[in-house]
C-alpha cells in the first residue's frame, strides 16, 4: 500500500512540475506565431539537398578496373 501512495505522490508532482512548464512558456510568450514555425519545417522538408553526379564523382575516389 505504501508503494501505491509513493506512485501517487509522484505524479502529481510530475503532473505539477509540467503544469509550470506549460505556465512558464505561456508567460514567455513561446506559443506566439506558430504558423510560421509549421511552414518553416515543411519547406525545409521539400528542400533537397544540391547532389550531382559531377559532385560524387570528382571527390570520390576513382574507380579501378
Amino acid at each position: 500500500m505504501e508503494l501505491t501512495w509513493v506512485a501517487i505522490a509522484a505524479s502529481l508532482v510530475m503532473a505539477l512540475a509540467a503544469l509550470c512548464i506549460f505556465i512558464f512558456a505561456v508567460k514567455k510568450d513561446y506559443f506566439r506565431n506558430l504558423e510560421d514555425t509549421k511552414y518553416q519545417v515543411f519547406w525545409s522538408d521539400l528542400e533537397e539537398p544540391p547532389t550531382s553526379t559531377e559532385n560524387r564523382n570528382a571527390s570520390g575516389p576513382k574507380a579501378s578496373r
